[in-house]
C-alpha cells in the first residue's frame, strides 16, 4: 500500500526505535564478554542488524525506493547510521523541523564499518580487497619441495592452510619454514592456517555379501564393535568411534561420503543402530571402511576438541598465525580453545582464530560465538560449504551462505569462502562453465580458500585475475557501475 512522505517519516522512525530498544539487551549482554574495546562498536552493529532483520520490510523497501532513497539492501555493516541517514534525507525533502544538521554524514562516519572490516581482514589475512586474498591448502609436497611454496607464493597467494589430520609435526615444520621463506623471497607475510581436526566419525570394518551396494529403502546396522556383529542377512558396518551410537534417538540423520547417501536411524540396540536409507545415488552406495559419517542435526554433545587436537594444539599455538576450529558449535567451544591456548603462551590474544562453521548448530548460535571470539582477539569465520551442506540439505547451502555473509558484515567479521572452489582446474587442468561463475561469486567473501592439487599454481592466477575483475563491478552486495566497453 502506498504510503505518503509523512507516513513513510514515521514509519522510519518507528523501524528505527524498535531496533534500539531490541538491540540494546542483547548488546548489554554481549558487552560484559568483551575485552578489545575495539570491538564493541561491532557487536553493537551486529545486535542493531540482528533486530532489524527480525522485521520484514519489503514492503517498506519498495516506498523508499519510490521516494528515491534507499531500500536499505546494503546496510549490513553500518545499520544505524544508514536508517539515520535515510530519515534524515526524506525530513529534509519534505522541509520537516526534524531535519538533523549532521545529515548526510561525512564520509568517514557512514562508511565506518566498512572501513573497519577491510582493516580486520587485512590484519587477519593480508593482502587487499582490490586484488582478493587466496588461501591455498598445502599438501605434502609443500614439505619436500621449496619451489612449490615459492610458486605459490609467487602467484599471489595470501595465506595458506595445513590440515592436521595429515601428515605430522615434523612436516608441518617444513611447510611452514618453506612458506616463511617463500615470502620472504616475494616481500610478503604470508599467514600459515592450521586446522585443529576435530571429532570424525568414520566406517570401520564392514560386514557384507560381495558387491552389495544400499538404495533407498535398504537397511543396515551400524555397531560399536565388530566382536557384536549379528552375522544375519543384514549388511553391518563398524562405527569409529563407537560411543557416539549411544547418543543417537531414533529419527536421527545419519549422512555418508559428503551426501552420497542418507539415512535415518529407526531401531536401536545395544551398542547397535539400524539406518534406514532414504536417499543413495542410482548406482547405490557401497559401504567400505574409511568411508566419513556425520549426524547432521544430532546434538551430540561432544568436545569440539580431541586428545589428538590437544595434542597438535602444542604446535599449533607456537607456529601457526591463525587457528581453524573445526566443529566449532557454541560460544563456549571458543571460550575453551581460548583456555587452551591461555595455558600454552601468555601472549594468545595474538593468534587468530578461524571458525568454521559447518554445523547447524554453529549456524544458529554464530552471532555469539563471534562477539566470545572476537572480542579477545581477531577473527575471522570460514564458510565449510562441503560439510554445511550436508549439514542444512544441499537445497538450503546458497541461501545460508549468503545470509552468513550478512551476519558476519554486520560484525565486520572477514569470512572465508572455502571447499571445491574451482575444483576441476585444480585437478584437471581445465575448469567448467559452473565452478566459474561459483568462483566469482566468492569474491563477496574476503577470501577465498583452494584446495591443494596438481594445478593449484594455474588455478590461483585465474582465480586472482577473476577477482581482481569482479572487484571492480561488486563489493560485497553493492553494484559498482565501473563504464562498460563491450557495447
Amino acid at each position: 500500500m502506498a504510503q505518503s512522505g509523512r507516513e513513510l517519516l514515521a514509519a522510519l522512525g518507528d523501524l528505527r526505535r524498535s531496533i534500539m530498544a531490541e538491540a540494546a539487551e542483547r548488546a548489554a549482554r554481549w558487552r560484559e564478554q568483551i575485552e578489545l574495546g575495539s570491538f564493541v562498536p561491532s557487536a553493537e552493529n551486529l545486535a542493531h542488524y540482528l533486530a532489524l532483520r527480525h522485521h520484514d520490510l519489503r514492503d517498506l523497501q519498495r516506498e523508499l525506493m519510490r521516494h528515491g532513497l534507499s531500500s536499505l539492501g546494503r546496510l549490513e555493516s553500518r545499520v544505524m547510521v544508514t536508517l539515520q541517514t535515510v530519515e534524515s534525507g526524506l525530513a529534509a525533502m519534505l522541509s520537516d523541523t526534524r531535519s538533523d544538521q549532521g545529515w548526510p554524514p561525512t564520509s568517514e562516519r557512514f562508511f565506518r564499518g566498512e572501513t573497519q572490516l577491510q582493516a580486520n581482514a587485512g590484519a587477519l589475512l593480508g593482502g587487499s580487497a582490490e586484488n582478493g586474498r587466496i588461501l591455498v591448502t598445502l599438501g605434502t609436497e609443500a614439505a619436500q619441495d621449496p619451489g612449490y611454496t615459492l610458486e605459490i607464493a609467487r602467484r599471489g597467494a595470501d595465506a595458506v592452510r595445513i590440515n592436521c589430520a595429515h601428515d605430522n609435526a615434523d612436516a608441518w615444520a617444513a611447510m611452514i619454514e618453506n612458506t616463511r621463506r617463500a615470502g620472504d623471497a616475494v616481500g610478503r607475510r604470508i599467514r600459515v592456517l592450521m586446522d585443529l581436526g576435530g571429532p570424525k566419525f568414520r566406517i570401520g570394518e564392514v560386514r557384507r555379501q560381495t558387491g552389495e551396494r544400499l538404495h533407498a529403502e535398504d537397511r543396515f546396522r551400524l555397531v560399536a564393535d565388530a566382536a557384536t556383529f549379528a552375522g544375519d542377512a543384514m549388511l553391518e558396518a563398524v562405527c569409529e568411534p563407537g560411543n557416539v551410537l549411544d547418543r543417537l534417538t531414533l529419527g536421527t540423520d545419519v549422512v555418508f561420503d559428503d551426501g552420497k547417501l542418507a539415512g535415518v536411524v529407526e531401531a536401536r540396540g545395544h551398542g547397535s543402530v539400524q539406518v534406514r536409507v532414504i536417499r543413495a545415488q542410482r548406482k547405490g552406495f557401497k559401504m567400505k571402511p574409511e568411508r566419513g559419517l556425520t549426524f547432521p542435526r544430532a546434538d551430540l554433545d561432544l568436545d569440539p576438541l580431541t586428545a589428538d587436537d590437544l595434542t597438535d594444539l602444542d604446535f599449533v599455538a607456537r607456529h601457526a598465525d591463525l587457528i581453524g576450529f573445526s566443529f566449532v558449535q557454541s560460544a563456549e567451544d571458543i571460550a575453551r580453545l581460548q583456555d587452551e591456548l591461555a595455558a600454552r603462551r601468555p601472549d594468545w590474544r595474538r593468534l587468530g582464530i578461524i571458525a568454521k562453521v559447518e554445523t547447524a548448530q554453529a549456524v544458529t548460535h554464530l552471532p555469539d560465538i563471534i562477539v566470545r571470539a572476537a572480542g579477545r582477539q581477531p577473527f575471522g569465520v570460514m564458510i565449510a560449504r562441503g560439510d554445511l551442506a550436508v549439514a542444512l540439505g544441499f537445497e538450503r547451502l546458497a541461501e545460508m551462505q549468503e545470509e552468513i555473509l550478512w551476519l558476519c558484515e554486520s560484525a565486520h567479521v572477514p569470512v572465508i569462502w572455502a571447499t571445491q572452489v574451482l575444483e576441476e582446474l585444480v585437478k584437471s587442468g581445465l575448469p567448467t562453465r559452473g565452478e566459474m561463475t561459483d568462483a566469482a561469486m566468492a569474491g563477496r567473501a574476503e577470501c577465498v580458500m583452494l584446495n591443494k592439487g596438481p594445478n593449484v599454481g594455474e588455478a590461483i592466477t585465474a582465480l586472482r585475475g577473476l577477482l581482481q575483475r569482479m572487484a571492480e563491478h561488486q563489493s560485497k552486495k553493492t553494484s559498482r557501475l565501473r563504464a562498460l566497453r563491450s557495447w
